[in-house]
């Protein structure tokens, strides 16, 4: 197996452990594990070459596509938790807007 193909499968072995975290809503974990996903990108780039064996080829493919099935769950699951913090924030503002409006001189 080449050095390439090892980098991106622990590549896609963190991807797997955010999409975990995500799903499990540890925001900490996946903060943690961004950053080290972002460290492994860093360290790969200067020696990311495509295999020339047409099935380490494949094997990156495949790698590349679920590091992309990954994202997308992070993103759709990330979003979901900022639209819901963001409702319970506006509601909060609100309570705040009422309490000063109403409250405030009683």
């Amino acid at each position: 197996m080449s050095m390439v193909i090892e980098d991106y499968r622990q590549l896609s072995d963190i991807t797997g452990q955010m999409r975990t975290a995500a799903a499990e809503g540890e925001w900490d974990r996946l903060v943690e594990l961004e950053q080290a996903c972002r460290s492994k990108v860093e360290e790969l780039k200067p020696r990311d070459v495509v295999p020339a064996n047409p099935d380490e080829r494949q094997q990156k493919i495949a790698l590349i596509k679920k590091m992309l099935a990954d994202d997308a769950d992070i993103r759709s699951r990330t979003e979901t938790w900022m639209h819901q913090l963001q409702r319970i924030m506006q509601g909060t503002r609100s309570e705040q807007r009422l309490h000063d409006t109403y409250l405030a001189n009683y």
